[in-house]
């Protein structure tokens, strides 16, 4: 008996705004499989089969929608006081100017020189360790691309391969607060991130380790 296949097609559908939410929905995304096959084809085979299925599907949707989000006006160093932007009640960013209290969006300070570093650096030496951590480590399959960079600042996009979801991680060397190193991670979308940017800070933190950097704490 000859295999066949039948599955329904990507259908669109916008939620409607109701009287709790001023902002508009993306477009909700159904889409279903229903392969047919005969008893003799291989469980691996269709397992391999729907894989494909289901990757060109996401595939379309990131073609079709534009994942990447709209940059925040609020990134950089703030003013008053000057730290980086606290993160919005959503799960999906830590920042070191969060307080130690709240174990959700805190991230604690990194020391580039800490007590003991046999070889001391530069704070200019210590940004280009970290660029080359952040050029070389890919925990969460995320493109990282600096987008900007000044004498005591770093702003990086990390972008996703399928979708093009985008991160904004940023990196602040503070004049006269010795060698510490804030920083911020957040996605743009969403309201969780099933705890990447806290593993790209792990992984980040852990390779930086490695030069002789250290974290005032751990998360």
């Amino acid at each position: 008996m000859a295999s066949s296949f039948s599955f329904c097609t990507l259908k669109f559908r916008t939620k409607p705004n109701d009287s709790r939410s001023s902002a508009s929905s993306l477009p909700r995304i159904l889409f279903c499989h229903n392969l047919h096959d005969d008893i003799h084809t291989p469980t691996d085979q269709i397992n391999r089969r729907q894989l494909i299925l289901r990757s060109s599907e996401i595939a379309t949707i990131g073609a079709i929608f534009d994942f990447s989000g709209k940059k925040p006006d609020y990134l950089g160093v703030q003013k008053n006081p000057p730290a980086l932007a606290l993160c919005p009640v959503t799960r999906n960013c830590v920042s070191t100017s969060e307080n130690i209290s709240d174990r959700t969006h805190y991230a604690p300070l990194w020391n580039y020189n800490p007590e003991g570093r046999k070889n001391p650096v530069s704070r200019e030496e210590a940004m280009e360790e970290l660029i080359d951590v952040i050029e070389s480590t890919t925990p969460d399959k995320f493109t990282p691309r600096i987008v900007e960079r000044k004498e005591d600042y770093i702003h990086v996009e990390y972008q996703s391969s399928i979708l093009g979801f985008v991160h904004d991680v940023e990196f602040w060397f503070p004049l006269g607060k010795g060698s510490t190193v804030e920083y911020r991670s957040a996605s743009r979308l969403g309201n969780f991130d099933f705890d990447v940017n806290k593993k790209r800070i792990k992984a980040l933190r852990q390779e930086l380790e490695k030069k002789g950097w250290e974290s005032e704490d751990i998360i």
